[in-house]
């Protein structure tokens, strides 16, 4: 079957090397399936989506942090946070970590952070 833009790309005349390009979804299922702690997890007490929303306003102000680091998962249950998604650099994910340990103690952050390759 042929998407939208294929059907124009075909109509409008483009060149063969346009027309079979390829476009697959990207499919991070098989991680994450592997992980027990996801953004499914969070927990919808109050006071577990007040501890997110701080931790969040924490790293956002941190404007030395690329926009991976401000977008990370935070997940909170329990009082526990994590942190799980891509940053720039290994310093970026110690900055991240501290930013949230400014909010919780640094005991309960747990540091799943992965440095973007």
């Amino acid at each position: 079957m042929l998407g939208w833009a294929t059907a124009v790309l075909l109509c409008l005349g483009a060149p063969i090397s346009s027309r079979l390009v390829a476009q697959t979804a990207p499919d991070n299922s098989a991680n994450n399936q592997n992980q027990t702690t996801t953004a499914d997890n969070q927990s919808s007490a109050s006071a577990d989506r007040h501890l997110t929303a701080k931790v969040r306003r924490a790293i956002i102000a941190d404007k030395g942090l690329s926009l991976y680091a401000h977008n990370v998962k935070i997940i909170t249950r329990g009082g526990m946070v994590t942190l799980k998604g891509p940053v720039q650099s290994e310093d970026e994910k110690n900055k991240v970590a501290a930013d949230a340990a400014s909010v919780v103690s640094a005991d309960k952050v747990s540091n799943q952070l992965t440095v973007k390759q």
